[in-house]
């Protein structure tokens, strides 16, 4: 990037001197090393048109940049203004971005509203998520041996104070176990072997989660698992549940393996529900880093297609994240 070349200023050469690498720091240092930074401008170029291209109002930012301001809100659950003041805050933001405060200032949060209004009106967080995972599929990290499907509640703010006196008409009510939640569903497909997320789908929460399959499925998976909300996932995509070639693997209801009588048939079918939810457990993943390493508990926007753009960005991230994990277990150098 063009900010390499600079001088840097008193304030940098300190921040550079000190003995400690913070965690920020050293997440920034892994993000910049795995994003894959040519072949998202490459794809979202012909779409970006700079605010002001003229000689009057603010001067154009790079489409670079203003990734790197997007995927830090992404990172850590900022709001626009939020974010604004902690780049101001944080050396370690700054130089992720490449703005020196001694000749620039940063970019507004109206800058990063106009952005975000850019990237849901043409599609472009699917672009994202889309070569994200194509650089990951070309490192050989897509096996396309099956997918595990699975959905979170994500939680929509219940209050009626607001100009409309209403709540958010496209997020609804469902219940799990013996408590209500209001907000809307994130489902998701990850492959089976990775754990890498390769379809994200948001619904209003009162969708049942095997209505969904068809959207989180690929045509080769030789495998489909799933939770016992699962059940009946064959009526979705078309196959028989009798058809000893069913895809489809969902685990059983515990109620109804808990009222069998003690046997060696029970012990077996226990056995297997053990193997197949170690299976699924890798769709936990990427929902342990999109909720708590990110800190994404919350919707943050109004209708669920503001909120779809922003989980094909997180999930995009996440896989990152997971792929970053994965090469250290292999190891593996960073990726270019």
């Amino acid at each position: 990037p063009e900010f390499s070349m600079k001088q840097i200023s008193f304030a940098q050469a300190e921040h550079q001197n000190k003995q400690k690498v913070t965690r920020r720091e050293r997440f920034l240092a892994q993000m910049e090393a795995l994003m894959p930074w040519q072949r998202l401008i490459g794809a979202l170029s012909p779409s970006y048109f700079p605010t002001s291209a003229g000689k009057r109002g603010r001067p154009p930012i790079g489409l670079e940049r203003m990734l790197r301001i997007y995927f830090l809100q992404q990172w850590y659950a900022l709001a626009d203004e939020a974010l604004e003041d902690a780049i101001y805050d944080s050396q370690a933001m700054r130089d992720f971005i490449g703005i020196d405060l001694a000749i620039e200032s940063v970019p507004d949060a109206t800058t990063l509203l106009r952005f975000r209004h850019l990237l849901e009106k043409h599609a472009l967080t699917q672009r994202i998520f889309e070569e994200i995972n194509a650089s990951l599929a070309d490192q050989g990290l897509f096996m396309r041996e099956g997918t595990i499907v699975d959905a979170t509640i994500v939680a929509a703010a219940p209050s009626t104070k607001n100009k409309a006196k209403q709540r958010d008409p496209e997020m609804k009510q469902t219940r799990k176990g013996n408590q209500w939640f209001f907000g809307m569903k994130a489902h998701i497909g990850v492959d089976a072997v990775t754990g890498l997320t390769h379809s994200v789908a948001a619904t209003s929460a009162n969708v049942a989660d095997v209505t969904m399959t068809g959207h989180l499925v690929r045509e080769d998976d030789k495998r489909i698992y799933g939770d016992a909300g699962y059940l009946g996932m064959e009526n979705y995509l078309g196959e028989n549940k009798h058809d000893p070639d069913t895809r489809c693997c969902a685990a059983a209801r515990r109620g109804a393996i808990k009222r069998m009588e003690d046997s060696r048939k029970k012990a077996l079918l226990l056995a297997f529900e053990k193997t197949k939810a170690s299976i699924r457990a890798k769709v936990e993943h990427p929902f342990h880093v999109v909720k708590n390493l990110f800190g994404y508990r919350k919707v943050r926007y109004q209708g669920l297609a503001k909120n779809q753009a922003q989980l094909l960005s997180l999930f995009a991230l996440a896989n990152l994240v997971l792929a970053g994990r994965c090469q250290r277990h292999l190891g593996g150098g960073s990726v270019s």
